[in-house]
């Protein structure tokens, strides 16, 4: 079993910006996930389980909507610490992160938002502690990067809605107790519902064969004539700019992870260099080795740079779109370099599960491409600059 060794690295400083509140929440989450999910990581990579034993303590420490006001059970925290936690889970592993954003950021984020009263006094307590999971409807099989072209689609029948279509790559749908769908109404508009599990016509198969992210449970949602109360549509947005929205807040919180899996990479490849002995000196007395950590934790600096002034301005309420897309693109880019220059420096033992590099780099290879791909995010940033959309 692997000793979790991490004490963290803050090049500039970083830490002189965070109040003791922030560094106490960050603490919190370091603390627990060393003692309850490092030691137990690698086997359930291995068996691509996600350990669900977990859920009740990711409650606990405020990863389940750490911004949630607490009339709703959440803790009521910032932006910054809701990015400390997201930062510290994926020091531990990506899966594990994915579970918190999507609960909190895809889940607890739309009803809070746009949910009616009775749907946030039902819904959010129990979310927020863990008691009550839930997932994210969007991506179908035929429609990733353009969502607005989704099939599913929802007839009214009297105080019911009539649900049909499938969703696909749904983290937690194996064991969300709730799913938010976007689906489309009779007149082609897109409306959230909240789908909860035991409605007949509804499942979730979970699917197999992934070599990225096997820490994390990922399914499908089926929807086979689900009759849902219209009570359970979220009544305060409709249309494709509601999804975008919760997406906005889970990509910010990515882009807080990959910096966590990023330093994780750094801090193995670094305690590896120091303790590793060719031709009579540690590895790391050699310039190449001290080039890639020294390109390293140039890069990880200046991605924790740029998504502390987002979280600054997401508190503010003036982050906007494309920001979020430029922290999210350009932190997971950074983090898949560090821990493929961090693999390379560990040799064979890269790849092993001794360390956490390699794993971190197949997660890495999802975190790229969801919640907007790398290329969908540089057009996004490439419309805001020049006015021009490359998407038509």
């Amino acid at each position: 079993m692997r000793t979790d060794l991490y004490q963290g690295h803050d090049y500039y400083n970083l830490d002189d910006l965070l109040t003791e509140e922030h560094k106490l929440i960050r603490e919190t989450a370091r603390q627990w996930v060393k003692k309850e999910v490092s030691p137990i990581i690698e086997e359930a990579a291995e068996k691509c389980e996600f350990p669900r034993h977990l859920l009740p303590g990711l409650g606990e420490i405020g990863a389940f909507g750490p911004y949630i006001p607490e009339d709703y059970g959440g803790p009521g925290l910032d932006q910054i610490s809701y990015g400390l936690i997201m930062q510290e889970l994926e020091r531990c592993d990506s899966g594990l992160r994915s579970t918190a954003s999507v609960q909190s950021s895809l889940v607890m984020y739309p009803i809070w938002k746009y949910g009616s009263e009775e749907q946030k006094q039902k819904f959010l307590p129990k979310l927020a502690t863990g008691e009550m999971m839930g997932c994210f409807g969007l991506t179908e099989p035929d429609h990733g990067s353009n969502p607005g072209g989704m099939t599913t689609n929802f007839k009214e029948d009297g105080d019911d809605v009539i649900l049909n279509g499938a969703k696909m790559w749904i983290s937690n749908s194996p064991f969300a107790d709730v799913a938010v769908v976007w689906a489309k109404n009779e007149a082609g508009r897109i409306k959230g519902i909240i789908v909860e599990r035991g409605m007949e016509g509804f499942s979730t198969p979970t699917m197999h064969g992934k070599w990225s992210l096997r820490a994390s449970d990922t399914g499908e949602l089926i929807f086979d004539n689900v009759r849902v109360p219209k009570t359970n549509i979220l009544p305060g947005r409709d249309g494709l700019g509601a999804p975008l929205s919760c997406l906005d807040s889970a990509r910010y919180g990515i882009a807080w992870g990959a910096i966590g899996a990023a330093l994780d990479c750094y801090d193995a490849a670094l305690r590896y260099s120091k303790e590793r002995i060719q031709f009579d000196r540690p590895i790391g007395q050699f310039q190449l080795q001290q080039k890639k950590l020294a390109e390293m934790i140039t890069e990880i600096t200046k991605a924790q740079l740029l998504t502390h002034r987002l979280g600054q301005l997401r508190d503010e309420g003036r982050a906007t779109s494309p920001q979020i897309s430029m922290a999210k693109r350009n932190n997971v880019d950074m983090a898949l370099t560090v821990a493929r220059d961090a693999r390379q420096m560990l040799g064979g033992m890269g790849i092993t599960g001794e360390y956490p590099i390699m794993r971190h780099m197949m997660n890495l290879e999802s975190v790229v491409t969801y919640e907007g791909t790398h290329d969908i995010h540089l057009l996004i940033t490439g419309l805001d600059v020049t006015g021009l959309n490359a998407f038509v």
